[in-house]
């Protein structure tokens, strides 16, 4: 398990003043909350986010340095509480961006034993399947299923030993701004601060982390991403991003029935053929399965919900076959980019710029963006090494190289040939199928147009009125289980005494709006059971978000119909706990 990374005395200190004391008493001092952050540190290079692409670019960052006999100063700040801990995929791992950032990474103990063997692509019926040729895209000879957590646990220990600092358990809350605008570095969330608003005794102010640039690898709809994007207009000349949302097991099985190396992949049921969906059954080592179930975030049905239709999923003999005298171990949910080429931004701002997931570089035929994320890291590296080492010491510069480089990279050509493959499904199942492999077979996904995508998905949804209402079937306990019971999996946790991150904009729009009209789609498309409707004392459904559960996935900051949900971070550590996930 990786250390915590906290390699400042000053840092340990103040998580040990933090933590150390038991129910917190409130200061009224106000003027503690708006007293002046701290200087951490003044860096090279700070990076958010702790995953493949963040690493990477932190890796190579120090890479460089040793080549150039350079001193190269690089912080990572992590949310979550260790490195790893809010990183989930499936995950089918294309190791060519790896060979590249570390040659010699066998040697080094990367968690890569699992090479794929066998892939099965599968059409389900309710009770049946039926076996489809597998996509080009789709064949994984040569990648290995990996832990994508564990894999970023391991990178951690390789930009340590470069160098890098690494702090887990702070969360980025905001860039901050030099006095023309330009970014010079992120804020750190506040800590012990209760849910009224006042400042506990266990209050710790936020600290300022200041870099020359600033690279952002927060994942999925990042939160400092997304103001970023906000602020410089970086969607200008792009489409808006589309989503999916992606919930994952991990369980024990039969040694028997164990395969590793098998790979299934499945359309189909239990899905309408006018939703995008689809599944994945991973045989690892150690008679282990990942098995998962992805959405397309664009579905219109408000009565959906993407867990209950995984639990639903489980029972197909497909699954239950390999399933059944086994045991879940793991549970977890995250959302993920759909959007490809169309609806990639700008990627440079004054000051810094957006990697993998924050940009949005999955291949959604491919099922793979790991080895995209962490190439990103590494261009990115290489694009802006120059201007951190420069004599003329540079903070708050804009890097326009680094797109250049990532379009004249095996990353651009990657999802350039796919790009009309996920808009294609818009009109549903079949249309989406023929269209894909008219653009795979006929054109080599060298068509001479490119799609669009249809809308955004929070604007998807119908009237409750005008939907099938989907009545789902009771959890058996052994196959499919409760929500509460699974989230328990996940290991997440929060502090109960905090004010909720998860910010309605307007506070009457559940009841003016998403009741009425969708009746409460909330309770449905959140994997956690974060939101619930309740009666009040006087018999009134009143919205309650229980934020302690939430798993850091980011659907309801994309799905909610008007777009009045705002995830921000909470305080440092929060979240799920993954582990071989």
């Amino acid at each position: 398990m990786l250390s915590r990374f906290i390699s400042s005395t000053a840092a340990r200190s103040t998580m040990r003043v933090a933590t150390k004391h038991g129910m917190a008493h409130r200061t009224m001092c106000s003027s503690v909350l708006n007293s002046p952050r701290e200087l951490m540190g003044e860096y090279d290079c700070v990076i958010v986010g702790a995953g493949p692409a963040g690493l990477s670019a932190a890796i190579r960052l120090k890479q460089l340095g040793l080549q150039n006999d350079k001193e190269v100063s690089v912080c990572v700040v992590e949310k979550g509480a260790e490195v790893g801990a809010h990183v989930l995929s499936g995950n089918v791992f294309e190791p060519r961006a790896l060979y590249e950032l570390i040659p010699d990474w066998k040697r080094k103990g990367a968690p890569l034993d699992c090479p794929a063997k066998e892939d099965n692509f599968l059409f389900l019926t309710e009770t049946q399947h039926f076996e489809l040729p597998t996509p080009p895209q789709m064949h994984n000879d040569g990648n290995f299923i990996i832990s994508l957590s564990d894999l970023s646990r391991w990178l951690g220990t390789q930009a340590e030993d470069l160098g890098v600092e690494i702090y887990p358990g702070f969360a980025a809350s905001e860039a901050i701004y030099d006095s023309e605008g330009r970014v010079t570095g992120i804020a750190t969330g506040d800590m012990g601060i209760g849910k009224d608003g006042q400042a506990k005794d266990t209050f710790m102010r936020g600290y300022e982390i200041k870099g020359k640039q600033t690279l952002l690898a927060e994942g999925v709809r990042g939160s400092v991403s997304k103001v970023i994007m906000e602020q410089f207009n970086l969607r200008e000349n792009c489409q808006f991003q589309t989503y999916g949302l992606g919930v994952k097991e991990l369980w024990e099985i039969d040694p028997a029935k164990s395969q590793p190396g098998k790979i299934v992949h499945t359309i189909g049921y239990p899905m309408d053929m006018q939703t995008y969906g689809g599944s994945f059954l991973y045989h690892m080592n150690n008679n282990t399965v990942a098995l998962g179930y992805v959405v397309g975030l664009d579905y219109s049905n408000p009565y959906l919900s993407p867990y209950q239709e995984f639990q639903r999923l489980k029972h197909h003999p497909v699954f239950a076959e390999t399933l059944e005298g086994g045991r879940c171990v793991f549970y977890g949910a995250r959302a993920l980019n759909e959007g490809g080429l169309q609806s990639i931004p700008k990627l440079t701002f004054p000051g810094g710029a957006l990697l993998g997931c924050s940009a949005g570089f999955l291949n959604v035929p491919k099922i793979k963006g790991s080895h995209t994320a962490m190439k990103s890291g590494m261009v990115a590296a290489e694009s802006i090494f120059d201007t951190i080492t420069s004599e003329d010491n540079i903070t708050g510069a804009e890097v326009f190289q680094y797109e250049e480089n990532m379009k004249n990279s095996w990353v651009w050509d990657e999802l350039h040939e796919v790009r009309n493959v996920r808009p294609g499904f818009s009109k549903g199942l079949v249309p989406g199928l023929v269209n894909a492999a008219v653009d795979t077979y006929v054109f080599n996904g060298n068509a001479p147009w490119t799609l669009k995508h249809a809308h955004p998905d929070h604007e998807s949804l119908k009237p409750a009125a005008q939907s099938k209402k989907i009545e789902y079937p009771k959890p058996d306990g052994k196959l499919s289980f409760d929500l509460l019971t699974n989230l328990a999996r996940s290991g997440t946790n929060h502090d109960h005494d905090q004010p909720a991150h998860l910010k309605l904009k307007d506070d009457s729009v559940p009841n003016s709006l998403n009741l009425p009209m969708y009746d409460g789609p909330e309770g449905r498309y959140c994997p956690a059971k974060v939101y619930e409707y309740v009666e009040d004392d006087e018999g009134n459904q009143k919205l309650v978000i229980n934020a302690q559960n939430c798993l850091h996935c980011k659907t309801c900051d994309i799905k909610d119909p008007s777009q009045n949900i705002n995830w921000t971070t909470p305080e440092g550590s929060g979240g799920p706990a993954y582990s071989g996930m």
